[in-house]
């Protein structure tokens, strides 16, 4: 889409006295960086301490971002799932090092039967494409996605590499919650009471009836060739893979390969179904406010110290090289979550957690200052893993934590 221009009087919000660097760097994205519609929210210690929102929920029809605007989030939306995932651990639900097919038996099927639910959650278990094709349409009936899921063949030798499951992780976190869970809800409804309600964060994992319309921000995308002008701003081999039809990353991202198209991720029924690693779709402040909960304690919600010890320490890597066989660069995962590497530093140290999400989106907890983060756009960029309009927000945060550099040690 082409340059907007934003009035300054379109910008919103308020910082408390201290993070004005906050707000001064989220006005320059609109001026030097074209930014359409955005907001940041921060929470320190339990209280908010940034609150900011501006420019335009819809760019084409002109229309205000406003302090309720919701907007989608792509993968940004996987903390919020693993944040679920993290409270049935915390539960006594599942353990982290057990078999998946001990929870669920038919995920045994093609030499699965040992792949440990850690694995999973740290895209380890070569389950990031689905043969069987995935339609819209059959996403209606998610009951149908789980015979799906367990029949998969793995694309590599379980928890000897590691993978980005782009699409798929959310559905094999949405199945173990339902196999765990005494009420049998799947991850969209168990967040929703679990998660969201007992921090009143307004965060959805398929997008009810009950928001109005009014309140969505429109989804400003590209073509896929377009990243072809683009070269500068992703790592090379991911590119390659992402348009080589045969390639992993063109595999993983055509396994709903409609959610590329502009004309469909703003449709409100694509919206409306659960596919927890992309359409999530709520206020940043909503996000900021669970993970600020898990930096501080999770008091609220009944996390147990163990739960958050784990999600703190230091990704268990897989047994084979650290290059990510999806984004063909290295990586690090655990539970859900990335974890601060070479190519995305992010947080004061390696206990801090978040994701990104595709087009600019970011979101983390980080223990160590008690900070939650978010921060969501509606015009997507080209930039990956690092979007300079997120970082210039973080390094303006860190700036006043007093915390380190939140610039890569080295993109590869």
């Amino acid at each position: 889409m082409r340059r907007v221009e934003v009035p300054a009087e379109l910008i919103g919000g308020d910082v408390e006295e201290g993070y004005d660097r906050i707000a001064d760097a989220f006005r320059r994205n609109f001026v030097e960086r074209g930014e359409i519609g955005a907001a940041c929210a921060v929470y320190r210690d339990g209280r908010k301490v940034v609150d900011l929102w501006g420019g335009y929920r819809d760019g084409e029809s002109r229309m205000p971002w406003q302090p309720d605007t919701v907007v989608l989030v792509f993968s940004a939306a996987k903390g919020m799932a693993s944040a679920a995932v993290a409270v049935a651990h915390s539960r006594g639900l599942f353990e982290l090092d057990a078999p998946v097919a001990s929870y669920w038996p038919e995920f045994a099927d093609h030499g699965k039967e040992r792949v440990t639910v850690r694995q999973l959650l740290a895209h380890q278990a070569g389950l990031a494409v689905l043969d069987e094709k995935v339609t819209l349409e059959r996403l209606a009936d998610p009951d149908s996605l789980g015979p799906v899921l367990a029949s998969q063949r793995p694309a590599w030798q379980p928890g000897s590499r590691h993978g980005y499951h782009a699409v798929t992780l959310g559905w094999y976190q949405s199945e173990l919650i339902r196999r765990v869970d005494p009420a049998g809800r799947r991850i969209g409804r168990f967040f929703a009471e679990e998660v969201a309600a007992p921090l009143d964060a307004e965060f959805h994992l398929g997008l009810p009836d009950t928001v109005e319309g009014r309140r969505l921000a429109r989804i400003h995308a590209f073509k896929p060739a377009q990243m072809l002008l683009h070269l500068n701003k992703m790592p090379a081999r991911m590119l390659l893979s992402f348009l080589n039809p045969v390639g992993v990353m063109s595999k993983a991202m055509r396994t709903l390969p409609d959610l590329l198209k502009e004309e469909v991720v703003n449709r409100r029924d694509v919206l409306g179904l659960e596919v927890p690693s992309v359409l999530g779709v709520g206020e940043p402040r909503g996000i900021a406010r669970v993970y600020g909960s898990l930096a501080t304690g999770g008091a609220e919600l009944g996390m147990r110290p163990q739960t958050l010890h784990a999600l703190e320490e230091a990704a268990e890597a897989p047994s084979g090289k650290l290059r990510d066989l999806v984004l063909h660069m290295d990586t690090s995962f655990s539970l859900g979550y990335v974890k601060p590497f070479p190519g995305f530093r992010f947080g004061t140290s390696s206990r801090a957690y978040g994701t990104p999400g595709g087009g600019g989106s970011f979101a983390m907890a980080d223990p160590d200052t008690g900070i939650g983060y978010a921060y969501a756009l509606n015009r997507l960029g080209f930039h990956t893993p690092v979007d300079p309009r997120e970082q210039a927000l973080r390094q303006a945060l860190y700036d006043v934590l007093g915390g380190p550099s939140q610039h890569p040690w080295a993109t590869r």
